[in-house]
C-alpha cells in the first residue's frame, strides 16, 4: 500500500450495521475510548456475560518490566462449562453446537449442546480412570475430527492442560514438545485421512515419539479409520472402550482465573519451540468478546472458521470463542481442494454458511483456479467474511469480496498472534470502512503503538515501526511454559515496558 491515497475505502452496507452489534465508527470509538479509559467496567461488563463459580476481587495485575501479567485475580470458572453446559442449563440444550464436515463429501455429522456435554463427561471420566489429575499435561494429536473439540473440552473440565500438536506433524515434533511439558498421556487416532492422503500413521508417529517421552503413561487412541494398528498391553487404550466404560456424569472442577487452560507450541524461528501458556479467565473471556464483536455474531448464525485446531486460530475461533458464546461452530477434516477446487464453497451451500473466515493462503490458491468453482455454488447465505494468517494483498482482498461475497460482504481482515490469544487489530464488519491490505484499527481494550529502534513511540500518520502494546489485555499470554526468563527475553527486553510483537507494522494516513 506504498501510495494511500489511491487504495478505495469500502464502507460498511447498510444491511451490514443495521443489526450488529456496532453500527457506527461513533459507537466503536465511544466504546474504544471507554475501554481504554475504564478498562475496569468494560472487562467487568464482558466478564460476567460467563458463568463464574467465584467472583475476582482484582480485575488485573500487570508489570511489563517483570513480565508479569495476571486477570481475574481470585475468580474461579470452568473454561468447559461455560462452553457446553451453561448453555444446556439455560434451556439451550438442543441447539446445534457443532457441525462437522469430514474429507468425503458424503461424510457429515452434527452435536447439539445437550450431546456434546454427554460425550465430553463421558471422555473427561474416561481421562481420569487412566489416570490423568487437575494440572496434568495431556498431549492431543489428532486430525480435524470431532474427538479432538471433545478431548479439548474433557481436559479443560478436569482441570487437565491440554497441549494440541498439530496432526501434520512429525513424531519427532511430538518428541520436543511431549517432552518440553512432561505430558502425561496422548490422544491420537488411528489414522488419519486428509484430501487424497487416506492413511496419516497418526498413531504410528505417536509410538514413534513414545520412545523418547518418557512422561508418557497412556496412549488414548481413536478409531477413525478403521486401518490396523499396534496395541501395546497396559499402554494402549481404544478411546471408543475408554469412553462407554465411563460414568456420564463429571462434574467441572472450578479453575482458578490465572489457572492454565492450554499449552501451544510456535515452532520458534530460533530455538525450540517456545510453550505459549494461555490461563482460564482472561483467555476465555477475551475468546469470547473478539468472536462476539470482530464476527458480529448472532444466535443462529453458521460460523465456519476452516483454521486447523492444532493452530491458536482454530483453540480460539473454532472452539473456546464460539462455544462461550452459544455458537453453531464448524469444523472441517479435508483440505480447500479436494475433491476439487469447489470444496469450500459447496460446504457452504450444503450448511448454509453466515460466516466465514480462512486464510489468504488459501484464497490465493482458489482465486488461481478462477471464478467458476464459487460460482457454480449458492453463496447466497453468507454475511460476513475474514482473513487471518498473514497481510492479504489487495488483488485477493478484492476477489474475495466481488466473486465470493459478491460486494455485499464485509471483510474482516484480523491480526494477532498465538501470544495474544485473540485478535487484537481489525475491523468491524457494521461500523469500519474497510481497505484492502488493512487490519483498520484496534480492538477494545488494545492500546497499540509503533516505535522506532531506540523504543521511541513514532506519533502521527504515514509512518512505519515495530508493532507493541503498551498495555495488557485479557487475552495475552502469560509465560513461556516452564521458562520465565524466555518470556521476559522475547516480548518485553527489547523495549522496556512495552510488549513487542515481533511484527514491523505502516500506519497510513488515516491512522489505520
Amino acid at each position: 500500500m506504498s501510495d494511500d491515497s489511491k487504495t478505495k475505502t469500502y464502507p460498511p452496507s447498510a444491511e451490514a450495521s443495521a443489526n450488529a452489534h456496532i453500527s457506527s465508527l461513533e459507537q466503536y470509538r465511544e466504546l474504544y475510548d471507554r475501554s481504554i479509559n475504564n478498562p475496569e467496567g468494560f472487562w467487568t461488563e464482558h466478564a460476567e456475560r460467563l458463568h463464574w463459580f467465584e467472583k475476582w476481587n482484582t480485575l488485573r495485575n500487570w508489570d511489563y518490566h517483570k513480565a508479569e501479567i495476571q486477570w481475574f485475580i481470585g475468580g474461579k470458572l470452568n473454561a468447559c462449562y461455560n462452553c457446553v453446559d451453561r448453555h444446556v442449563d439455560d434451556g439451550h440444550g438442543d441447539d446445534t453446537a457443532l457441525i462437522w464436515e469430514g474429507n468425503d463429501p458424503n461424510e457429515s455429522r452434527t452435536y447439539t449442546y445437550a450431546q456434546l456435554q454427554v460425550e465430553v463427561q463421558k471422555a473427561a471420566n474416561a481421562l481420569k480412570d487412566l489416570g490423568i489429575e487437575k494440572g496434568d499435561r495431556v498431549c492431543i494429536y489428532l486430525q480435524m475430527i470431532p474427538e479432538l473439540t471433545i478431548a479439548m473440552l474433557a481436559c479443560a473440565r478436569i482441570g487437565a492442560i491440554h497441549s494440541i500438536v498439530f496432526g501434520a506433524f512429525s513424531a519427532d515434533s511430538l518428541v520436543t514438545r511431549i517432552n518440553d511439558s512432561e505430558c502425561k498421556a496422548i490422544i491420537t487416532q488411528d489414522t488419519g485421512v486428509r484430501g487424497t492422503k487416506l492413511d496419516i500413521p497418526m498413531k504410528a508417529n505417536a509410538d514413534k515419539a513414545v520412545e523418547s517421552t518418557p512422561s508418557i503413561e497412556k496412549i488414548l487412541v481413536v478409531k477413525r479409520t478403521g486401518t490396523e494398528v499396534d496395541m501395546t498391553d497396559g499402554r494402549d487404550v481404544w478411546w471408543h472402550e475408554a469412553c462407554d466404560a465411563a460414568d456420564p456424569v463429571c462434574p467441572a472442577e472450578p479453575m482458578d482465573a490465572e489457572d492454565p487452560l492450554f499449552i501451544l507450541y510456535t515452532s520458534g524461528s530460533t530455538g525450540k519451540p517456545k510453550g505459549v501458556l494461555h490461563t482460564t479467565g482472561g483467555y476465555l473471556t477475551y475468546a469470547a468478546t473478539t468472536h462476539h464483536y470482530v464476527f458480529d455474531y448472532h444466535p443462529g448464525d453458521v460460523y465456519w472458521c476452516t483454521a486447523d485446531i492444532g493452530w491458536i486460530t482454530g483453540h480460539t475461533y473454532i472452539v473456546y470463542g464460539p462455544m462461550a458464546n452459544r455458537a453453531i461452530t464448524m469444523m472441517y477434516e479435508g483440505v480447500p481442494n479436494y475433491p476439487d477446487f469447489g470444496r469450500f464453497w459447496e460446504i457452504v451451500a450444503k450448511h448454509k454458511v453466515n460466516i466465514f473466515y480462512t486464510a489468504p493462503t488459501a484464497l490465493r490458491a482458489l482465486m488461481k483456479e478462477g471464478d467458476a468453482w464459487p460460482s457454480a455454488h449458492d453463496l447466497s447465505s453468507l454475511r460476513l467474511l475474514g482473513t487471518v494468517g498473514e497481510p492479504i494483498k489487495s488483488p485477493e482482498w478484492t476477489w474475495y469480496h466481488e466473486v465470493v461475497g459478491k460486494g455485499k460482504c464485509p471483510i474482516v481482515d484480523t491480526w494477532w498472534q498465538t501470544e495474544t490469544g485473540g485478535i487484537l487489530i481489525s475491523p468491524l464488519p457494521g461500523s469500519t470502512p474497510t481497505k484492502p491490505g488493512s487490519a483498520t484499527l484496534p480492538f477494545f481494550g488494545i492500546k497499540p503503538a509503533l516505535v522506532d529502534d531506540e523504543g521511541n513511540i513514532i506519533e502521527g500518520n504515514g509512518v512505519s515501526g515495530n508493532l507493541c502494546m503498551l498495555e495488557t489485555w485479557p487475552g495475552q499470554m502469560r509465560g513461556v511454559y516452564g521458562d520465565h526468563q524466555r518470556f521476559f527475553d522475547t516480548y518485553f527486553a527489547r523495549f522496556p515496558g512495552k510488549y513487542f510483537s515481533g511484527d514491523g507494522c505502516r500506519r497510513d494516513e488515516d491512522g489505520y
